[in-house]
């Protein structure tokens, strides 16, 4: 397993109230997917033939997060279908749950312009980051 995702807080992602603004954890997570599929993946995965477009985001924000926090984004999987993975996230600062989310995922051929088959590479890193029951 690797380490979580850790972010660093920028000035820009506040909001007027000191925190960081809601529509924030969307990059958050897409940040959290890349750290992810690059370490599982590496950097020669061809995203062009094996991609990804993302469907679908939902957030569930618990407590807010602040500039000189050091959040961190655990990914799981919590669902693999012949085209399409949902992952979930889980936001901490320290042992503080501040959010969680999920991002509904379709693999895709950029260069055809369609939806494909997870592939086999992709299955096995969405198998490595399941949930432990």
């Amino acid at each position: 397993m690797i380490k979580p995702a850790e972010i660093s807080v920028r000035y820009s992602d506040l909001d007027v109230m000191g925190h960081v603004n809601n529509s924030v954890y969307l990059t958050y997570f897409e940040m959290a997917r890349v750290h992810y599929f690059g370490n599982f993946l590496g950097r020669d995965w061809d995203w062009k033939k094996d991609g990804i477009i993302l469907v679908k985001n939902e957030i569930e924000y618990l407590k807010p997060v602040f500039l000189h926090d050091r959040p961190k984004i655990e990914v799981f999987t919590s669902h693999i279908g012949t085209k399409s993975f949902v992952l979930d996230y889980r936001v901490t600062v320290g042992d503080k749950l501040c959010a969680t989310g999920s991002s509904t995922l379709v693999a895709f051929d950029s260069g055809k312009n369609t939806t494909v088959v997870i592939s086999e590479g992709m299955k096995a890193m969405l198998v490595s980051l399941k949930k432990e029951q």
